[in-house]
């Protein structure tokens, strides 16, 4: 299995919104690198969902329920998208100022490569933040 950060403004699509849907067309990323992220997830790869802009923190953990495909919103470019269905709302959402001041989780790519929309957590990042969130999957 491998693991991945995705990020979303509450605003446009929230956590909340993913478990209440049951499962999102992850669509929209226009950077190559965090396309490519997309482009290497598997069907049951862990997702942490982190709210960006708005609070700012990891709140639920997610998986990948479809690999990549052609990404329905994009009207031009080799875009793709993923399938993601909620599996866990963190008992505890875990800030970015927790995460930059952790000394396993400051050298993840949403400290490094702010930008970036969707990247790729170690196993032990992974640990950590569930860890740090008291949740058990």
């Amino acid at each position: 299995m491998n693991y991945w950060l995705a990020k979303s403004e509450p605003a446009a699509y929230a956590w909340a919104q993913l478990v209440k849907d049951g499962k999102t067309v992850w669509t929209g990323v226009r950077n190559f690198q965090a396309r490519n992220n997309l482009r290497a997830m598997k069907i049951g790869d862990a997702v942490c969902f982190y709210h960006s802009v708005t609070g700012k923190e990891v709140v639920g953990i997610a998986r990948v329920a479809r690999e990549f495909y052609p990404d329905p919103t994009a009207t031009e470019g080799d875009w793709s998208c993923v399938d993601l269905e909620p599996l866990k709302t963190l008992r505890q959402p875990v800030t970015l100022e927790t995460i930059k001041a952790d000394a396993v989780l400051r050298e993840m790519s949403l400290v490094k490569q702010s930008r970036l929309s969707v990247t790729p957590l170690t196993k032990a990042q992974f640990d950590r933040l569930l860890k740090l969130s008291e949740t058990k999957l």
